[in-house]
């Protein structure tokens, strides 16, 4: 489950970083963003 939620978060940095540079969608960009930060928190808190 946890490799899954890093697989995730990874995506979700890709997927944020090629809208902001390509597209600058705006607020759910930064969403994006902030739902992958957490999930790489999450994984390097629980190891």
């Amino acid at each position: 489950m946890s490799g899954l939620l890093y697989i995730i978060a990874v995506i979700l940095i890709i997927i944020w970083a090629a809208g902001f540079f390509a597209f600058n969608v705006g607020a759910v960009i930064h969403i994006l963003l902030v739902i992958a930060i957490i999930a790489i928190l999450l994984r390097v808190i629980r190891g």
